[in-house]
């Protein structure tokens, strides 16, 4: 009787009260609807992907719980080395010739001792890089700094390759590790060493910090990403007594601790996560101070920062097939295990968005005809606990570094969000291909020692020039989404509106840079300078991503 009444009052009431209405009657489609094994073929795969996505996005729930409950548990040496140890600082090289002079400068400024100190420039280029390099290093060598030249003929074992044959030749009981892209500040040898004072310590890793972050939305992004890991995940991990990893570089390694553990190893794409995993099962402990920063440069282009991404997708992956049998067979507890697999097993998720973002439209029909109420109970939360949990990772981060201006940035969450669905398709096919067992080689991320925001990429060497299949099928994906948002109108399913819109943004956006960002800005560049001047003072400058 009430339920009849309700409707009654309801039913010709405005259209706001027409839409409460259907969210809340149970069978819409009651004598009208029956279910089939068609739509059984569409609820399965659905309800089956959004569970682990939501598994996943429940873990990152945990992650941010470990680091709020110990984030006041800061880090400290054990004690301070009465005489330093002897440490080894080594720039692996390929192929950098706009950042290079940047990078070996800041490593003979480093605040440590001469004669406690070794500088390895190990060379791997193919390109003018290889005679920068060496006249940088034979200039600074006559200044009578400790600093030596290291090149290689050919890239056998990539990185991990270089920093084993570097190895080899060290005399530092402490080896530290600084990527192309990166300044290490002259404190940062004396802020790692000391934890060394601990015998049980194998590594101490440092923040990273951006130099360009503010250059364009695609650098903030990126940013607030890594922020995210070092902050929540790093934090959490570490602080909880948790399995974390060593992230090739801004780091310094106990030396005894890589020997012990194998040394560096090149049948994955991440070799710092696998030699991490493998120290830590051996007893090592690892320090993470999120005090210790290090300048690096973010990815401007967008295929770039694809590439990246979707190396470390596929080598994490790689270390999960290798590493995590031992794990199980270790002796560790439960907890170190559950997190570890988590950990080495995050980027599944980029197929199954993938996947999901296939069978979303068909299922979105179904479950609509099915009943408004199934899909407010059912639905909405799992969908929400899958990719909401986002949202609050990053708040965290965002907070506990910027306290004063952390409100801004949330303004790029949405767009974070998008982007990170964006990535699917390339990631997704990284992951796929480390599953079966596809091998690449180390692809390594172009930097163009962009700084500031008027400075110009895309004319530089190292701009891929080979896009391949990815944009176009992210474009159509978009297209599909675009349709999906229609319908979603059409049947007056306004509140799955917001979340279909993240997925069309987020492959639209990922497609567009890929095709257009390089040829766009090298159009803009070729204007006259008056010209852009002008039109940069009446509306901004195309994006840069």
């Amino acid at each position: 009787m009430i339920h009849t009444l309700l409707c009654f009052l309801l039913v010709p009431a405005n259209p706001i009260a027409h839409y409460v209405y259907l969210l809340f009657h149970r069978d819409p489609f009651r004598g009208v609807y029956q279910p089939n094994a068609f739509d059984l073929s569409i609820e399965i795969p659905y309800f089956l992907v959004l569970t682990i996505l939501s598994v996943y996005g429940f873990h990152r729930y945990c992650l941010t719980y470990y680091y709020l409950k110990n984030r006041r548990k800061k880090p400290q040496p054990l004690k301070q080395f009465d005489t330093l140890p002897r440490v080894t600082v080594q720039l692996p090289i390929y192929n950098e010739q706009y950042v290079v002079e940047r990078l070996i400068e800041a490593a003979v400024n480093l605040d440590y001792p001469r004669e406690l100190l070794e500088i390895q420039v190990l060379d791997d280029s193919t390109d003018d890089t290889q005679l920068l390099c060496a006249r940088l290093v034979e200039r600074y060598a006559a200044a009578g700094y400790p600093i030596k030249y290291l090149h290689r003929e050919n890239r056998l074992g990539f990185k991990a390759g270089a920093l084993d044959e570097g190895l080899k030749k060290a005399t530092g009981e402490m080896v530290a590790v600084f990527d192309a892209d990166f300044v290490p500040p002259p404190p940062i040898l004396q802020q790692m060493v000391h934890y060394f004072t601990d015998p049980k310590v194998g590594m101490v890793q440092g923040r990273w910090t951006w130099i360009n972050r503010d250059y364009s939305a695609l650098t903030e992004v990126e940013a607030i990403m890594l922020d995210g890991h070092f902050v929540v995940e790093h934090g959490g991990r570490s602080s909880s007594g948790r399995f974390f990893n060593f992230n090739g570089t801004a780091g310094m390694w106990r030396r005894s601790a890589i020997e012990d553990a194998g040394g560096w190893e090149h049948d994955t794409l991440t070799e710092d996560t696998d030699l991490s995993y493998r120290a830590q099962l051996k007893g090592w402990k690892f320090v993470y101070d999120p005090d210790i920063v290090c300048p690096s440069e973010l990815p401007v282009e967008m295929n770039s920062f694809k590439t990246q991404q979707a190396r470390w997708a596929k080598g994490l992956i790689q270390v999960g097939k290798k590493i995590l049998p031992i794990v199980w067979r270790s002796e560790q507890p439960l907890y170190i295990k559950m997190e570890a697999t988590f950990h080495l097993t995050a980027n599944i998720a980029y197929p199954l968005m993938i996947l999901f973002s296939l069978v979303l439209l068909p299922a979105m029909i179904v479950r609509f005809y099915q009943g408004w109420f199934q899909m407010m109970y059912l639905d909405l939360p799992l969908f929400i606990l899958s990719t909401c949990t986002v949202s609050g990772f990053y708040v965290v981060s965002q907070r506990a570094l910027y306290p004063k201006e952390w409100m801004r940035r949330l303004l790029y969450l949405p767009f974070l969000m998008a982007t990170g669905i964006g990535l699917a398709v390339t990631n997704g096919k990284a992951v796929i291909e480390a599953l079966i067992g596809i091998e690449s080689s180390f692809v390594r991320t172009p930097k163009y020692r962009v700084e500031r925001n008027e400075e110009g990429w895309e004319r530089k060497k190292y701009v891929r020039r080979r896009i391949g299949w990815i944009p176009v099928a992210e474009l159509l994906l978009a297209g599909y989404f675009l349709c999906a948002t229609a319908y979603s109108f059409s049947v007056q399913n306004y509140l799955t509106v917001p979340f279909l819109m993240l997925f069309l943004v987020g492959y639209s956006y990922m497609g567009t840079m890929s095709l257009l960002q390089t040829p766009l800005r090298r159009l803009w560049f070729s204007l006259p300078a008056f010209i852009r001047v002008r039109a940069r003072d009446i509306s901004p400058a195309p994006s840069e991503g």
